[in-house]
């Protein structure tokens, strides 16, 4: 896995599917950006511009969109089995 991976995870706290991404990446050992778009306009705007979704979470991994906690397609950009 590359070391050079840039992961935003764009999610709310009472979002259960986005606490069960972020503690797999913890898990993981697997560096990511957590934003909080129930606190950052500007970051729910982004976060819609780039994938189109207003709901949570949206993975960005290196800028490919991952909708929801997809994990297939999780591991598949990170390159994990």
């Amino acid at each position: 896995m590359s070391s050079n991976l840039r992961i935003i995870v764009y999610s709310t706290p009472s979002c259960p599917w986005c606490n069960a991404a972020k503690r797999y990446f913890r898990e993981r050992g697997i560096r990511f950006y957590d934003v909080d778009v129930s606190k950052d306009r500007k970051a729910a705007e982004e976060m819609v511009r780039k994938s189109g979704q207003m709901g949570v979470p949206v993975i960005d991994i290196n800028g490919h969109i991952v909708i929801g906690f997809d994990r297939n397609k999780i591991d598949r950009l990170l390159g994990l089995r």
